[in-house]
């Protein structure tokens, strides 16, 4: 039986809106990844809250756990983009990393000039204030699940600017283990892993 002309423009319709939104946004969020994340970030909270009377030595595991996540992180963009052949050269992936990567720079500097000073305990706020602003302005070129995530993020960085730093040391294991883990498993069912 073929199909009214009706149903057919309509599917043709819908076909073009849904690989004009996929042009639209960056869609290689990898939620698995983000899950893996979230459980070395737990982890590392654990390990590093006995060094929060040693800053140095607190501060030393979360640079780790940063470069531990870094890695899982783009290995996981990298398979997930591979299997959706996603191009990361395209407009919407390059808006996408530049709104990502420019909070987290800003924080790394911050990191570095506060160390300097020796001031410590702004640390957790300002990582979750940043990590959480690079969530809210990239969300702009991705899925929307994503600046939700950074507002969460930033909440948690809020409260983290109000409490004494051991309990910051707790919110960041509740911000890049806890929302890695939640975020992680909700993008992973609804987006594709």
């Amino acid at each position: 039986m073929p199909l009214a002309i009706r149903d057919h423009a309509a599917d043709n319709l819908r076909y073009i809106r849904e690989a004009m939104e996929r042009a639209g946004s960056f869609t290689s969020i990898p939620g698995w990844g983000g899950f893996a994340i979230g459980v070395t970030a737990i982890a590392t909270s654990f390990l590093a809250q006995p060094f929060v009377t040693t800053p140095r030595r607190w501060l030393t595991a979360w640079l780790i756990e940063a470069v531990v996540a870094a890695v899982i992180g783009a290995v996981t963009v990298a398979i997930k983009g591979r299997r959706a052949s996603t191009s990361f050269t395209s407009v919407p992936a390059r808006r996408f990393f530049v709104s990502y990567g420019a909070p987290l720079i800003a924080g790394a500097v911050l990191t570095l000039a506060l160390v300097r000073a020796g001031a410590f305990a702004p640390l957790p706020s300002v990582w979750l204030l940043l990590y959480g602003t690079s969530f809210v302005s990239s969300g702009a070129f991705s899925i929307r699940v994503v600046p939700v995530m950074g507002v969460c993020y930033m909440l948690l960085g809020i409260a983290a600017a109000l409490v004494p730093f051991a309990a910051g040391n707790i919110l960041l294991g509740c911000g890049f283990g806890g929302l890695h883990v939640v975020f992680g498993l909700i993008i992973a069912r609804r987006f594709g892993g």
